[in-house]
């Protein structure tokens, strides 16, 4: 019999170990379903120096939780989930429900649990001599003891070699300078690509679509084909320089104006009562008392206060927070900047303007009053929250990263190709920070102001739609890890881990518009696409390749937003409400009424490529569903995993 169970044990093959799936049981009748991981490889409120609280957790709640976007498909096989091919083992915990885990690193310490119960089982070995026996914030069930030689003693050891080699793959694959949350983003993106690749097969709208996500959302790694490059024949300019564009010097930081329309609004003593100066004071009043709602009407608010939104709510989110007193920040100084920081968002855009930054603070207020981290943050994280949300777009000039690389803009050339947009924001805020009467952070103390400034250029810099997967599998992998090490409590005891909640409360914030009241949805998508269009244009009087969703002529709006709020924003808020469940169901629920919404909207598609192959292109700039090709580019040696399209 032992000579049989040796012989097993060895004749199992990698094959076999990296292509399954399991259950993982918890405590006693307590689950996580764990999926194919794959190779792929506040503090307390009384603290206002920004230090994180010894005292501040945030319990992640034992209750029922959606999991519907593709994060829960099968990461092996497209059609067919892993977890019907479960088994089960045990591991102590007994803080959650049935949950999945889809993070590789949360992967692995869910097996290791697993084959450490295991072990203990095999062994008779008494808990009570356990290392881990206390502190690790669980409990260890009391193991069930097996006869050497039986069957269920040789099923078990079967079991838990399975799970140890299945632990040394994923280790294997773990690069010495890559984080264990760069496994779930890899995994992400590999499997994102097979969605993108399916969608994308759909129709020429699909295809266009998916090659949207993947160039917006999605931080690739350029790899040079020098072949290509020397036999490519020169079509259209990939670098070209938009009539009208601006040249500034290199030590000028670019947008800061000299002269503003607001410099004598604030003389005598009496300040606006909300900001601004207004003859709709009451009604504005009025629409203030929801500034705590999720949904508020901001271009109502924007309407009332003379076009200064993003001055009224800020003003009044710092106020209802108490944070002027707090920070001893004189009133008249914090309008004075709100208002200099609202002239420089550039009012001609048909999205990134004012309006948007108003929105993007309010929602980041709504967010950080969130139950589950009441406690959580100090005064300065939330105020520098707060103060990354104001500034993350001023001076936006209505184009796109990728655009102003392309052209070879001054911006790009200042910032390397990398972030340029955020990078501009923060520095443009910053400067404005030095003008006279400014500075809102004036007596702050040296650390105070350096925390700060560190939290905020982080925050804004998050806002680079990009670093979206990574953001999200940094988040996912932290909050599963606590799962899986039983205790439910994040402690948020440093500052990465605290700056990361951040991080993605005001990425959030930045792409809550799918969740929103449907009416104000669609009049930001509208504004969002006429946005892109004007790009668009730019692009075809450029001759240039005209990006994804900015040609006027092709783009279909009701289907991007499908497949927006599926691969992006579904995903994203999803793993925000497992962070504070249940207090975001409201929202998941009003952005899936606004996906289905949409997705009954979409027209019927036209005929594909293929059928039209004696026909032209239909305009200038546009490319045919074949021309179109995208690839999410792996880490070195996943080539072979990423679909071309």
């Amino acid at each position: 019999m032992e000579d049989e169970l040796v012989a097993r044990l060895a004749g199992r093959s990698k094959c076999d170990r990296r292509k399954r799936g399991w259950t993982v049981t918890i405590g006693k009748d307590i689950r996580f379903d764990v999926e194919n991981g794959g190779s792929g490889g506040g503090g307390g409120v009384g603290r206002a120096d920004g230090a994180a609280s010894p005292s501040a957790v945030l319990l992640l709640q034992n209750l029922p939780q959606r999991r519907e976007s593709f994060l829960y498909r099968s990461d092996s096989d497209f059609e067919v989930s892993p977890k019907s091919m479960s088994r089960h083992s045990s591991i102590a915990s007994e803080s959650h429900g049935e949950d999945l885990i889809v993070t590789p690193f949360a992967q692995i310490l869910a097996s290791l649990r697993s084959v450490r119960n295991n072990f203990l089982s095999l062994t008779n070995l008494p808990t009570n001599k356990s290392r881990r026996s206390s502190g690790t914030g669980s409990t260890t069930p009391q193991p069930r003891i097996f006869t050497p030689g039986d069957e269920a003693y040789m099923k078990l050891s079967l079991e838990t070699m399975e799970e140890l080699d299945w632990c040394l793959d994923q280790l294997e694959t773990i690069q010495t300078h890559r984080s264990v949350s760069d496994m779930a983003s890899l995994k992400f993106k590999r499997m994102l690509n097979k969605e993108l690749s399916h969608f994308s097969e759909s129709s020429k709208s699909g295809n266009q679509i998916s090659e949207y996500i993947c160039s917006t959302f999605l931080d690739k790694q350029q790899e040079l084909d020098l072949a290509a490059m020397e036999e490519r024949s020169p079509q259209r300019p990939t670098a070209a320089r938009v009539p009208g564009g601006r040249v500034v010097p290199m030590s000028h930081i670019s947008g800061v104006k000299r002269t503003l329309t607001h410099a004598n609004s604030l003389t005598g003593d009496a300040l606006p009562k909300y900001g601004v100066q207004t003859p709709h004071e009451p009604q504005l009043g009025q629409m203030l008392l929801d500034i705590d709602r999720w949904g508020v009407d901001i271009f109502r608010i924007g309407d009332l206060s003379m076009n200064k939104p993003l001055t009224v709510i800020a003003y009044a989110s710092f106020q209802s927070r108490d944070l002027l007193k707090t920070f001893m920040i004189p009133a008249k100084t914090f309008i004075t900047f709100m208002l200099t920081v609202e002239e420089h968002y550039v009012k001609d855009n048909p999205f990134h303007n004012s309006t948007h930054a108003a929105d993007v603070t309010q929602s980041t207020h709504v967010l950080l009053n969130t139950p589950a981290l009441e406690g959580v943050f100090t005064p300065l994280e939330t105020m520098a929250a707060l103060f990354a949300a104001t500034i993350h777009d001023v001076d936006h000039p209505g184009l796109t990263n990728q655009f102003l690389v392309n052209t070879s803009s001054e911006l790009a050339l200042m910032y390397n190709d990398e972030s340029v947009l955020e990078n501009h924001h923060l520095a443009v805020a910053f400067k404005l920070l030095q003008n006279e009467g400014c500075d809102i952070f004036l007596n702050l103390n040296k650390k105070q102001r350096q925390t700060l400034r560190k939290m905020a250029i982080d925050m804004v810099l998050s806002t680079d739609m990009s670093k979206h997967m990574s953001l999200l599998a940094d988040l996912k992998t932290m909050v599963e890890t606590k799962k899986v090490a039983g205790s439910g409590v994040l402690l948020l005891d440093n500052y990465t881990d605290r700056i990361q909640v951040l991080e993605n409360l005001v990425h959030c914030a930045d792409l809550s518009n799918p969740t929103k009241p449907l009416p104000l949805y669609q009049r930001w998508v509208a504004l969002l696409m006429e946005e892109f269009f004007q790009q668009g244009d730019k692009e075809r009087e450029a001759n240039m390749d005209i990006s994804p969703m900015c040609d006027r002529h092709s783009a279909t709006v009701e289907k991007s937003q499908v497949g927006f709020i599926d691969y992006i924003v579904h995903p994203l808020w999803e793993t925000w409400a497992d962070l504070v469940h249940p207090d975001a169901q409201d929202i998941l629920d009003m952005l899936e009424e606004n996906r289905d919404w949409y997705q009954s909207m979409i027209p019927p598609s036209p005929p594909s490529s293929e059928q039209k192959d004696d026909e032209g292109d239909d305009s200038k700039g546009e490319r045919t569903h074949e021309d179109i090709r995208f690839q999410v580019t792996l880490e070195e040696g996943e080539g072979d995993e990423s679909s071309t399209m």
